[in-house]
């Protein structure tokens, strides 16, 4: 027996076949229309990038168990992109004399990072980035919060679905030194051990702390503190308040879309302020969908000019999880809305210049590829969704005409090749009505 190559993918990559690709062209065309509604413009960038520029600020955890790595012919060291972030930030840095800032930029890369497969969890996924550079102004924070519940909304998700859970690390150091009365030196490892609050066992967490050097009773007032939630703003000292954009934030109508929460801290490294996360708040799926943050030091890895940046990345795998969760996934679409079938093989130049008719007027058409009997092709057409097929006969073509048969009402009606197109809209149009009338929702 001849020895085959595996037909499965890599382990944490994933095939798309058309009707999987069809919901998510589906849930991304809605997402791009949204974000470019707000004046974000859409832009690119390799997949390949120097390894350096995640060595110098992404999260230690990426950097040391996640990227795939590879040294090329001339000895460059790369990484397949885990992430777009650094990688906008070289981008802007190399173009900022060509550029009007503030300026909203969006893409949807494909990333990849070597993680443990699971749920919410895959090694290649893609990612829909939205910042915005060249402002420290608290508007941008607006604009993106906005921006976020206008994306979610225009899925159709209604804001009892999720939570959009913010912070600030300056705030945060603040927490933890004036009010837990923490050394400096303990903000890195406290920080982290905040970023895991919710995840872990109290016990742990204590340990984690004794670990670094945090007494019992620090701890406790740690724990106190971030039980509070929001309470702790007012004891944060004034002058801290003034220099941070999230705290501005939250004395405008705009604190209405978020929710202050000093547990946010996220696990990058080049975040200098805001920080936020969106979470499902179905018990089915009680997680973190996707965040982001201020960054406004991360652009000067590559030049001396100050470029302050804010933003986030929405992964698919938890985005489509979210959607499914929730009963919001779209149908996927059918193959074609018509089907042009010849019924004799020498009809087939006829029937393709009747397609090409239909497809000039909008619709979506195909012929056969292979001749097969009428009732084969028809049977054929209806199981790829098509909702009218258009028969092309000899009698009726050397009369000047087609049959159109609606597959929904079954309905068949003789028109001349000249209204074909007007014809088959009708006969779509009437189609749909039969079926939403039903109960059901059209599929294409």
């Amino acid at each position: 027996m001849p020895e085959y190559l595996p037909t499965t993918p890599y382990r944490g990559t994933r095939d798309f076949l058309p009707p999987e690709m069809s919901v998510r062209t589906q849930v991304y065309e809605r997402l791009y229309g949204v974000l470019e509604s707000r004046g974000f413009q859409r832009y690119d960038g390799p997949v390949l990038e120097p390894i350096e520029i995640y060595e110098a600020k992404s999260s230690r955890e990426i950097v040391e168990q996640q990227l795939y790595t590879l040294t090329d012919r001339g000895g460059r060291r790369l990484a397949l992109r885990p992430e777009m972030t650094p990688s906008v930030a070289r981008i802007i840095a190399g173009n900022a004399g060509k550029l009007q800032f503030p300026v909203r930029w969006y893409s949807n890369p494909n990333c990849h990072r070597y993680e443990r497969p699971q749920r919410g969890r895959v090694r290649e996924h893609w990612q829909i980035n939205a910042d915005i550079f060249g402002s420290e102004s608290p508007s941008c924070e607006i604009e993106i919060f906005e921006l976020i519940h206008d994306m979610l909304g225009g899925i159709g998700a209604t804001p009892d679905m999720w939570r959009l859970r913010v912070s600030d690390r300056v705030l945060l150091s603040s927490i933890l030194t004036d009010i837990v009365e923490l050394d400096e030196s303990l903000l890195r490892g406290v920080s982290s051990i905040v970023d895991r609050w919710e995840k872990y066992p109290r016990e742990k967490l204590a340990e984690d702390a004794g670990a670094l050097g945090v007494t019992d009773k620090q701890f406790d007032r740690l724990a106190e503190t971030l039980a509070g939630g929001a309470a702790v703003l007012d004891e944060i000292p004034s002058a801290v308040r003034e220099n941070s954009q999230l705290a501005k934030v939250l004395v405008t109508d705009a604190a209405g879309l978020v929710e202050f929460d000093p547990m946010i801290v996220r696990g990058f490294d080049y975040y200098t302020s805001t920080v936020f996360e969106v979470f499902d708040t179905s018990p089915e799926n009680n997680r973190s969908l996707f965040g982001g943050g201020r960054y406004d030091n991360l652009v000067g890895l590559y030049s001396a000019q100050k470029i302050p940046g804010i933003g986030f990345g929405m992964g698919d795998v938890t985005l489509i999880d979210f959607l499914g969760t929730h009963g919001l996934l779209p149908e996927p679409l059918a193959e074609v809305d018509v089907v042009v079938i010849p019924v004799e093989a020498d009809l087939a130049d006829p029937a393709r210049s009747v397609a090409r008719s239909l497809r000039a007027a909008g619709l979506r058409t195909s012929t056969p590829l292979e001749p097969r009997k009428l009732g084969k092709e028809i049977t054929r057409a209806d199981k790829a969704g098509a909702r009218v097929v258009v028969i092309v006969g000899r009698e009726d073509w050397d009369g000047g005409s087609v049959t159109i048969r609606n597959l929904v009402t079954k309905q068949q009606d003789q028109v001349s090749v000249d209204s074909v197109g007007a014809a088959v809209r009708a006969s779509l149009d009437q189609a749909a009505e039969d079926v939403t009338g039903a109960g059901g929702a059209p599929s294409s």
